[in-house]
C-alpha cells in the first residue's frame, strides 16, 4: 500500500513542477541547433524570413532583438517565429535539421557569448 501512496505522491510532483502554457500545453520554442554550422543556419534563417514567412523585423539593425548579432542568434529568432506561427498549420521545427525544440525558455536562458 505505502508503494502506491509513494507512486501517487511522486505522479503529483511531477503534475505540479511541469508548468503548462495557458491553453494546458507545454510551450515549446524551436532554436538553432548549437551543432549545426553557420552557413547551413544563414540559408535556414534566409528560407524563415523571406518565403518561410517568419516575422524578422524583430532582428534587423537597430530593433531590440538584433543584438547579439550572430547567425545563430538571428537564426534562433527566425525559427521560433516562424514555428509559433505555423506549428498548429503543420508547420515544424525542421529547417533540413538545423534546429531543435525546447520546453526551456530561450528569452531566460543566459548567453555564453
Amino acid at each position: 500500500m505505502a508503494i502506491i501512496w509513494l507512486r501517487v505522491l511522486l505522479a503529483l510532483l511531477i503534475i505540479s513542477i511541469t508548468p503548462p502554457s495557458s491553453d494546458g500545453e507545454l510551450e515549446q520554442w524551436c532554436i538553432a541547433d548549437e551543432q549545426t554550422p553557420d552557413g547551413e543556419l544563414q540559408a535556414a534563417l534566409d528560407w524563415a524570413c523571406g518565403r518561410g514567412g517568419a516575422d524578422c523585423s524583430m532582428i534587423q539593425v537597430n530593433q531590440p532583438c538584433y543584438l547579439p548579432n550572430t547567425v545563430r542568434d538571428h537564426a534562433s529568432f527566425a525559427f521560433n517565429s516562424y514555428f509559433q506561427k505555423f506549428k498548429h498549420k503543420g508547420g515544424s521545427c525542421y529547417f533540413r535539421g538545423a534546429a531543435i525544440i525546447t520546453e526551456l525558455d530561450p528569452s531566460k536562458l543566459l548567453h555564453n557569448a
